[in-house]
């Protein structure tokens, strides 16, 4: 039993590698297109009326908040970054959930990173045309969707946490 939950967790982390890899190398193959096709003002229509393609570069956060702070979102995202790679490494967690959702935090900050290390800004170039919206990146996605499902995990681990302590109090 304990050989087969050290060969689970070896497997584990041998995927989430595996993936962080690969989504790491998609978010980055899709901007060095989007650079290379797109740059310095051109667009290409994806889904007509709903998204499009155009290069931008963002030297901020979401919708360029915290504009040129180079340096100051390296730090924040390496510190972040090595924080959960301890964590999925050095630490055992049973929540497949909780894994695979700072799975995808972790590559999407480390897409990011990797951006803003080499060119001083993260290349941006999914641009909904439906409404109003920032211009995001495969990163921003990854981050996102793994943020919201940490989130939908932490929130649904605290609502059975309390059904549990009602259950004992009722007892």
């Amino acid at each position: 039993n304990a050989f087969k939950h050290r060969s689970d967790c070896m497997n584990k982390k041998i995927g989430a590698t595996i993936t962080i890899v690969i989504l790491t190398v998609i978010d980055q193959l899709t901007k060095y297109f989007a650079s290379s096709n797109l740059y310095p003002d051109k667009t290409a229509k994806f889904i007509p009326g709903l998204v499009q393609f155009r290069y931008a570069e963002n030297t901020g956060m979401a919708f360029s908040m915290f504009e040129n702070s180079r340096w100051f979102f390296i730090v924040v995202t390496a510190v972040a970054c090595v924080a959960i790679l301890v964590y999925l490494y050095f630490f055992k967690c049973n929540s497949y959930w909780l894994y695979w959702s700072l799975v995808l935090v972790v590559s999407g900050g480390i897409g990011n990173m990797i951006d803003r290390v080499f060119y001083g800004f993260v290349i941006d170039f999914i641009e909904p045309t439906f409404v109003d919206f920032a211009i995001f990146n495969f990163a921003d996605c990854l981050v996102t969707v793994g943020a919201v499902s940490l989130i939908s995990y932490l929130v649904f681990d605290l609502i059975k946490d309390m059904k549990k302590e009602k259950g004992k109090n009722n007892e």
